[in-house]
This record gives structure tokens, C-alpha cells and sequence, in this order.
């Protein structure tokens, strides 16, 4: 027996307008993350470990 092929949802007008700028905001709030420290304390055992 087959089973059905659900069809894909589609934005359109408004419901579209407001998921861009959904995203939109959410790419703007995206960070970084700084690993500076640890890199740092990567080095430092390594130089110590001689390798």
C-alpha cells in the first residue's frame, strides 16, 4: 500500500513578510564565539609538553 506525499506548506503575503524579517532579526543577534583563552591555554601546555 503507498503512502501519501504530504505537499510543502507555502508562505505567502504577510505570513512570508513577517518569517524574512524573523530572520532577518535573528542573523543580526547572531554571535560569535572567541576562543581566545583557551587557545591561549592550548599554546601554553603545548610549549610545556615540549611539542
Amino acid at each position: 500500500m503507498a503512502i501519501t506525499i504530504k505537499s510543502i506548506p507555502v508562505l505567502k503575503a504577510k505570513e512570508a513578510k513577517v518569517f524574512e524579517k524573523k530572520i532577518e532579526t535573528n542573523i543580526r543577534k547572531k554571535s560569535t564565539v572567541n576562543f581566545t583563552k583557551q587557545t591561549s591555554m592550548a599554546t601554553a601546555i603545548l610549549e610545556k609538553a615540549s611539542l
